[in-house]
């Protein structure tokens, strides 16, 4: 267990530290606004739809190590993914950290699983969800979410996450 904290604190401050695809994207085809309010986190998300697959997607704003890692591996994992596939990535990482589904169930969680201990810090579940709900609004055309709105999937759940 010890191992799996070590790596998770690992990846986290790497990310935070040298967060991949942060910055603007130019001319974005959807792009969403995301905020917690409890923790500061800013971020908007941008991306490109080359027909039905994600061909660039970005992301930036003030945000805590958590939500800036989850970002970064966030974007990493949908990159080059259709938009069923980023859908259904976003309801496995949201199913995983808010502690409704364990990783046995999940299939499409990879690298990500490194955020499953989040389930054991409620302070800290809206900051790695944040990003992965803000992806869902900008594929969705919703230009702006709040982890304090009724659609913030620890109230609402996206799909069955």
């Amino acid at each position: 267990m010890s191992d799996y904290k070590a790596l998770y604190q690992e990846v986290i401050l790497d990310h935070n530290r040298k967060p991949r695809n942060y910055g603007a994207l130019e001319h974005p085809s959807h792009h969403a606004e995301g905020r917690n309010p409890l923790c500061g986190d800013h971020i908007t998300v941008a991306l490109n739809l080359e027909g039905e697959n994600i061909g660039a997607i970005a992301f930036q704003g003030e945000s805590c190590a958590i939500c800036k890692a989850s970002a970064s591996m966030m974007t990493t994992a949908v990159k080059g993914k259709t938009r069923a596939d980023a859908e259904e990535i976003t309801r496995e990482f949201l199913a995983m950290a808010t502690g409704k589904r364990d990783l046995d169930s999940l299939g499409h969680i990879g690298r990500l699983a490194v955020f499953a201990g989040v389930r054991d810090l409620p302070t800290r579940v809206k900051c790695a969800i944040l990003p992965w709900h803000t992806l869902h609004a900008a594929l969705n055309s919703i230009a702006s979410t709040s982890t304090e709105a009724e659609e913030d999937p620890m109230h609402a759940p996206i799909g069955d996450a």
